[in-house]
């Protein structure tokens, strides 16, 4: 394969340029393997952007492969989520593969192993497996089971197979050394009982192939020639080399090559947490706004864009590092900037009375719809007597620098007119409830009067014609860094205002639209329309907040 003259961008390229280079490979095929008991998260969606964006930037393929061995947890749902997910970030798939597919030959391939003596049915229990496998300073102790006739391990595995035995009671394990300084080669599991039914075979297999055994001979089957992995499955290469090497099944083996994983400060990145927060109701399901799954932050209104964007500036590492979330947040902010049109809402509403304007008298105002991209349009926002403004606009005893509404003082509204408070009311609890203010009739923005300089500006939406909405405003679901990893159980180190539910209006242009249309809600930040959403009260969650102290840091 011919590659153009260019510099390596990391060390994965650099190993498959010398790949190619030597000879060792003239084509480059990837694949992104998931086992479907979940849906993907930002953490897979690295390997994915590695996976499928190698191949690509080598005029190669990968392959989209359900790693299905597991029939306990795995089912159709996450398959076809998983489809929508890597489609969702732009990607396409060479081939599609399942491993539930390539289940007789494997067991094929594990009988021809018998037969040549690299395996054996080894009829200890898990107990007794795990006492004699040794520690990492002692080795193993042989199985009683380990030299066995081939033609009594063959029987024995057909009968597994058969559904003679409980699960449990029989498993077959790779014949290698039970004193190997790696743990994982002492003797590996490759085929266990399992009753019960897959998602895609039913009840035809009783017994499943263990990961380290099939992934690695699918992966030599399909032709793969560089299988990129996080790093944790480092320690597992020497099992993958020898499981591809005694299968004797390709004379090109592939290559593993093994990178950092993402870890995100505050973000849950295992899919077994994630899978508790769903099955204990912490959250509303895997499409819930603060899982970090693909699902639910498209569902929040990130776009494919923006996660790209991110897992580029990460870049690809040989060390495990952790990324802070802002970043992540930086990178929606700079996708949304030129797409998302303007709107005006309010989520903690506070009514303001103008008691000079008339009553019947209403005001129509064009305003665009962003303000760098005319061709986007414009529309028309009505003005009158009463209003919505933000509750924390205004202050009855201000503090220093604090340039919005106080008695006695002028702000600008958004693309309309400068008012003074005049006074407020307030509730029997001592809540102002109602401001009461005067408009400068001669102020109206575009007009001769709009020079007038005031310090503030806010704003605001027409309470006589407006819709009301709820908004979900969303913090990191973690209150503390290291949830996964630490003593205490990650359940309560969970942020107790990882969603605070506001209600309040907004305009109905944004109202009306469409369920996944997204917004910059002036001030505010970027809000997209949930699904949840109904004709009398839309649902917005906020994408992401304006403030970007990200970016103010990496401008030090």
């Amino acid at each position: 394969m011919e590659t153009t003259e260019r510099k390596p961008a990391n060390f994965i390229e650099e190993i498959i340029d010398q790949d190619l280079a030597s000879g060792r490979f003239d084509h480059v095929r990837t694949r992104f393997p998931p086992e479907p008991n979940g849906f993907l998260h930002i953490g897979h969606c690295k390997a994915v952007c590695v996976d499928f964006g190698t191949a690509q930037k080598y005029g190669g393929v990968c392959n989209l492969r359900f790693d299905d061995t597991n029939p306990t947890k795995e089912n159709a749902a996450f398959v076809e989520g998983i489809e929508r997910d890597i489609k969702w970030l732009g990607y396409e798939w060479a081939e599609l593969h399942f491993a539930s597919d390539f289940f007789p030959r494997l067991y094929e391939i594990a009988q021809d192993m018998i037969r040549r003596g690299l395996a054996y049915v080894d009829d200890q229990t898990p107990e007794e497996m795990r006492k004699n496998r040794g520690t990492l300073t002692e080795p193993g102790v042989n199985s009683p089971w380990r030299d066995r006739s081939v033609e009594e391990n063959l029987d024995l595995f057909e009968r597994m197979k058969n559904g003679e035995f409980e699960e449990g009671t029989r498993v077959l394990r790779a014949k290698i050394d039970m004193a190997s300084p790696n743990v994982l080669m002492r003797d590996p599991t490759m085929y266990r009982i399992n009753r019960h039914p897959h998602h895609r075979t039913g009840t035809e297999w009783c017994i499943y192939p263990m990961y380290d055994f099939q992934h690695p001979l699918q992966d030599a089957v399909e032709g793969i020639t560089h299988s990129l992995c996080s790093l944790e499955y480092e320690i597992h290469r020497p099992l993958y080399d020898w499981f591809v090497e005694k299968a004797n099944i390709t004379d090109q083996p592939p290559r593993q090559i093994e990178f950092a994983r993402l870890n995100i400060e505050r973000t849950v990145m295992s899919k077994r947490l994630l899978r508790r927060l769903v099955e204990e109701h912490v959250v509303s399901g895997w499409d819930d706004p603060r899982m970090p799954t693909l699902v639910g932050m498209r569902r929040r209104g990130y776009p494919a864009s923006a996660v790209h964007d991110f897992i580029d500036r990460v870049g690809v590492a040989k060390a495990d590092s952790t990324v802070e979330a802002n970043l992540l947040d930086h990178c929606v902010r700079e996708a949304l900037a030129d797409h998302a049109p303007r709107a005006m809402a309010v989520i903690d509403p506070l009514k303001v009375t103008l008691i000079n304007w008339p009553e019947d008298k209403t005001d129509v105002l064009t305003v665009e719809n962003h303000p760098d991209h005319p061709e986007m349009g414009a529309r028309e926002v009505t003005f009158g007597r009463t209003l919505w403004i933000e509750r924390e606009d205004f202050m009855e005893e201000p503090v220093k620098k604090f340039f919005r509404l106080v008695p006695g003082k002028e702000v600008r509204l958004k693309g309309a007119y400068i008012i003074k408070c005049e006074d407020f009311v307030k509730d029997e609890a001592g809540n102002v409830v109602e401001l009461k203010c005067t408009v400068d009739m001669d102020s109206r923005s575009g007009s001769e009067g709009a020079n007038r300089k005031v310090k503030g500006t806010l704003h605001w939406v027409n309470a006589g014609d407006c819709a009301p909405c709820e908004y979900r405003l969303y913090e990191p679901i973690l209150a503390e860094d290291d949830g996964e990893n630490a003593d205490v159980d990650f359940l309560e180190r969970l942020n107790p205002n990882s969603l605070t539910v506001k209600n309040g209006y907004c305009e109905k242009y944004a109202a009306d639209s469409d369920v996944g249309s997204t917004f910059q809600f002036l001030r505010m930040g970027y809000f997209c329309k949930d699904k949840d959403s109904t004709q009398e009260l839309p649902v917005f969650n906020r994408t992401v907040a304006l403030k970007d102290s990200w970016a103010k840091e990496a401008k030090k």
